[in-house]
């Protein structure tokens, strides 16, 4: 039976787009398969008393040269957004409408890019629009999808299901039951797919 990493994310987390970046290459060295399960980090932090590490300035500034240490590692370009943090309920609702369609792969990355690598205020409908025509996505039917009851309850029903199983930030990697939190457990990840 294939093994699955289910990979909770927002696209407002520097290191969820880091974890994302290697994800796919981790993948195809252990056989695995990705699973994306998109989730509201607001809603999370909200329901555990969690804050965002720049919220703690020096934690902050730590984390800014972490994520340049990982971006160099990666080989993968990260800019940090300058409109950080960024409203992200209409993207993780366009990325949960996706989840599953054959576009799935083109809406992640192009919503990814937009915040990390040509960073733009991912909050504003323009700015999407503008993003997803630029991925050759028909962005007014993205829009309209993720405005749909049934994508806003399952965007809703994903976090709170994260939060029952401990979840506590993003990225959160699960291999089965095991939880893994941070882009810099992915060593972990890999060997737990590799062990079960």
């Amino acid at each position: 039976m294939t093994q699955k990493i289910e990979f909770l994310f927002d696209v407002g987390s520097p290191t969820a787009y880091l974890a994302w970046s290697q994800l796919p290459a981790l993948c195809e060295r252990t056989g695995a398969e990705l699973v994306y399960v998109p989730v509201l980090l607001g809603g999370i932090f909200k329901a555990t008393g969690n804050n965002p590490p720049g919220a703690v300035p020096a934690k902050g500034m730590y984390m800014m040269r972490d994520l340049a240490r990982y971006s160099a590692r990666y080989q993968v370009p990260l800019t940090m957004n300058p409109h950080f943090p960024v409203n992200t309920i209409t993207p993780m609702r366009i990325a949960t409408a996706a989840i599953g369609t054959p576009e799935q792969d083109a809406v992640i990355t192009a919503l990814y890019n937009a915040m990390w690598r040509e960073p733009c205020k991912l909050s504003e409908v323009e700015e999407i629009t503008r993003v997803l025509t630029d991925a050759g996505l028909d962005a007014q039917a993205w829009l309209e999808k993720a405005a749909s009851d049934e994508v806003k309850e399952q965007l809703k029903a994903n976090t709170e299901a994260a939060v029952k199983r401990g979840v506590f930030g993003a990225p959160t990697m699960f291999v089965g039951k095991e939880m893994f939190f941070g882009q810099d457990r992915l060593d972990f990840v890999e060997e737990a797919v590799k062990g079960s």
